[in-house]
């Protein structure tokens, strides 16, 4: 059995890495969708750059589906469906997994986008108490920095800060410690699954169609 992780370059695609490993599972590529004006990975608008540069030190190829902007949800669906109906037939994929913690809806529509597929779904977090798992993420190394975030939500200052135990301590009561609910998104930098850490560069931060981004860089952009 093959299997494909979708890959968000949040830790919590990464610790769903690094349980399947931990479980002796074989994950053969990571799959993304990046927008591609943008050149950033859909929903964390993490630069594609840093998606492969995580890929790398997983050890794992990126399989990069492009989306257009604005993008229909026909649109999303098509292009997904495409590539994993090429990593099936070139590559042997037989299972997807997903990072999903709880949101029911969230797991029902990736259990019906495969069916057709003749793919199998897998949550190797799901149902994990998100509190005890952050505990255990940052007790075993992941580092992450907060990608993007709702400001209706939680504060615009916490852009680009450490996902840590200061940041969780900070949180608003009804804000989930992993951001399932899409209070914020991560991209990671650090952790078990990676071979080494990667350094990123703060960049500008930014609001857009509601959310508020923090850029990163590889290197120091030059002004």
């Amino acid at each position: 059995m093959s299997i494909v992780l979708s890959w968000s370059t949040g830790k919590d695609a990464a610790w769903a890495l690094h349980q399947l490993r931990l479980e002796g599972r074989r994950v053969a590529a990571l799959l993304t969708t990046v927008t591609r004006p943008f050149d950033r990975v859909a929903i964390h608008g993490v630069r594609r750059s840093i998606a492969r540069e995580q890929a790398a030190r997983a050890g794992l190829p990126l399989i990069e589906v492009e989306l257009p902007w604005p993008c229909s949800n026909e649109m999303y669906e098509f292009a997904v469906s495409a590539a994993l109906r090429d990593l099936a037939r070139w590559r042997g994929a037989t299972t997807v997994a997903f990072g999903d913690l709880f949101l029911a809806d969230v797991r029902a529509y990736r259990e019906r986008l495969l069916a057709p597929l003749g793919l199998t779904p897998e949550f190797p977090l799901w149902g994990m108490r998100t509190d005890l798992l952050a505990e255990r993420m940052l007790r075993e190394g992941v580092a992450a920095r907060v990608a993007s975030l709702d400001p209706t939500r939680m504060s615009r200052s916490l852009a680009g800060a450490g996902w840590d135990e200061r940041f969780l301590q900070g949180l608003p009561h009804d804000v989930d410690p992993c951001g399932e609910r899409g209070e914020f998104h991560t991209v990671v930098t650090a952790g078990p699954m990676f071979a080494e850490p990667i350094t990123l560069y703060p960049g500008r931060t930014v609001e857009r169609d509601g959310f508020v981004y923090a850029d990163f860089t590889l290197a120091p952009e030059r002004v």
